[in-house]
């Protein structure tokens, strides 16, 4: 109150005084705000892979040691209208949905609230009597590990059009691929998981994550219900055209707000290149936001370290799996440039988050491209990594 009343004062001052000597008191302007850095190896690289028509545009962001060293944009975010891609544009990021739901259950499990070994059953009973293919009985029942691991023998699609609590029990209706824990086998395990922190916390799954992560982490541009505003800022979703020589806008239920009906934990989440590199260094921070803890640093070292034993894991080689996370154990081909331990996850629309503990540098790309291979071991993930390692001599 006593600053503002010493402003309204000052103005005053000002303003008797400039009508005084007849001459106009300017008000000092705003400095610029100071634009991010650009490693302009890194968008060139980018810019390569634009004119070939292998994608219409990128955001590409590195972090190092606590600060983004690079945040570029390249090409076009929406080719027909010929909007350039900006480093706000906002992306479908898909499975980068998972290790922030992973997260969502470490809070819960932090707070006593459950076990990341609980049975399923003991907060969806449905799950009580799953059955295998042959129609026996598994061994034990699927926990909630099993589920955020992808090692529960959980099947089917990830994708849903009502509700996420009719997603999860139509789930419990399938018979599982296989004894639990026995094997790893992509999933939407996921779904399951952000329907017990719905039943655990009270709050729908977009609220949870609003207030316990996205509020603290500043992130305002991710939202499973991009409005009106943001939709304008979506980078359009383009597919290979005739013959493979061009790109066409291909309509998806995942990157289409208008077809979202419910959070999708596996797969739904919109965000930009800054607000997954907050993400990122919240966790690499050992699960803070600056000052304000998010989730434990116990938390932290069990979702990041190997939770899935000898099992063969992911879509490229070498790799286990944390809790919600891919870890990288062997770096080999696309992820030879990075150290062992490193975590993340990429998404179906060639979206890559990764993080490297050792060198402390964060690798974001954002791209919209689908039926173009495994966006996990793209030459447009290896190139970024590689170019932006050897840019900070890595």
């Amino acid at each position: 109150m006593i600053r503002l009343l010493s402003s309204c004062c000052i103005a005053m001052i000002l303003t008797v005084a400039s009508t005084a000597s007849g001459q106009e008191v300017v008000a000092p302007k705003k400095a610029a705000p100071t634009p991010p850095p650009v490693i302009d190896a890194i968008d060139a690289a980018m810019q390569t892979f634009v004119e070939q028509g292998k994608i219409s545009g990128a955001v590409t962001l590195v972090g190092h040691r606590g600060k983004i060293v690079h945040l570029g944009a390249v090409g076009l975010a929406d080719i027909e209208a010929q909007k350039e891609m900006r480093t706000f544009t906002m992306f479908s990021i898909a499975s980068m949905t998972k290790p922030i739901t992973a997260t969502a259950i470490m809070i819960l499990q932090d707070e006593g609230k459950l076990s990341v070994d609980d049975n399923v059953s003991k907060y969806i009973p449905a799950y009580k009597d799953l059955k295998l293919k042959d129609g026996a009985a598994p061994s034990r029942e699927i926990t909630i590990r099993d589920a955020i691991t992808h090692t529960s023998g959980l099947a089917g699609d990830q994708l849903f059009d009502g509700s996420l609590e009719e997603a999860v029990d139509q789930l419990a209706e399938r018979p599982l691929a296989f004894e639990p824990g026995t094997k790893w086998q992509y999933s939407p395990g996921l779904n399951v998981a952000g329907r017990i922190v719905e039943i655990v916390s009270g709050q729908s799954f977009q609220a949870f994550l609003q207030e316990r992560i996205f509020d603290v982490g500043n992130m305002t541009s991710t939202t499973f219900f991009p409005d009106q505003k943001q939709q304008r800022r979506i980078a359009t979703l383009y597919g290979p055209g005739e013959e493979g020589e061009s790109l066409q806008a291909v309509a998806n239920r995942i990157s289409n707000p208008a077809e979202v009906k419910a959070p999708n934990p596996s797969g739904g989440l919109f965000a930009t290149a800054r607000d997954m590199f907050r993400f990122y260094q919240m966790v690499l921070d050992g699960g803070k936001f600056r000052k304000q803890r998010v989730v434990s640093e116990d938390a932290v070292a069990q979702m990041t370290s190997r939770q899935t034993g000898d099992l063969e894991t992911g879509f490229t080689p070498g790799n286990c799996w944390g809790l919600g996370w891919c870890i990288i154990r062997e770096p080999q081909g696309v992820t030879e440039m990075l150290s062992p331990g490193t975590f993340g996850h990429g998404g179906a629309f060639g979206t890559q988050g990764w993080v490297d503990p050792k060198t402390q540098t964060i690798y974001v790309l954002m791209i919209q491209r689908t039926k173009m291979g495994n966006s996990d071991g793209s030459d447009i993930r290896k190139t970024f990594q590689q170019t932006a390692g050897e840019a900070l001599g890595l």
